[in-house]
């Protein structure tokens, strides 16, 4: 006999999805590790006049990537770094190497990880969870100039 479950869904609401508002978000990374995007994202949203909807976010780029991650201990993105350079370590005999040794490893975290994300936004605010919040990663050694597009579908 299995448990029972305490389950509980809030009743469900229904908009029009009449509202299409997009942004480019340009972003320079200091070279590899995280960028905290929540806040500019969020205010993307109000800016947008979203209400109910879904914003996505898309990287324009094959060398860095997003996600969503703990907010709150430090230490969780320095283990993720962790996992990634034993995932796609640097001088592993890689072909592509045009430039340089970092190039090829980029490439397969931003494989393992993602290129887009899509949070609902619910009353005009991102959806996310209290320890939850908004990452670039850069995956390359040096900085560079990323590209985001930001958009939002829903009712505003």
């Amino acid at each position: 006999m299995t448990a029972p479950r305490s389950l509980s869904r809030s009743p469900s609401s229904t908009v029009s999805a009449a509202t299409i508002v997009s942004s480019l978000l340009t972003v320079q990374t200091s070279g590899r590790g995280f960028v905290d995007l929540t806040a500019e994202t969020a205010g993307f949203v109000k800016d947008a006049g979203a209400q109910e909807g879904a914003v996505t976010l898309f990287i324009r780029h094959t060398s860095a990537s997003l996600t969503i991650q703990e907010n709150a201990d430090p230490t969780v993105l320095g283990d993720l770094m962790t996992a990634l350079d034993r995932l796609a370590p640097e001088n592993a005999g890689w072909r592509h190497d045009t430039e340089g040794p970092d190039d090829m490893p980029a490439h397969i975290r931003t494989m393992l990880t993602a290129t887009s994300l899509q949070i609902p936004a619910l009353r005009g605010e991102l959806a996310l969870g209290t320890w939850q919040a908004i990452y670039l990663i850069e995956h390359r050694a040096r900085p560079h100039r990323r590209e985001i597009v930001l958009q939002f579908i829903g009712a505003a």
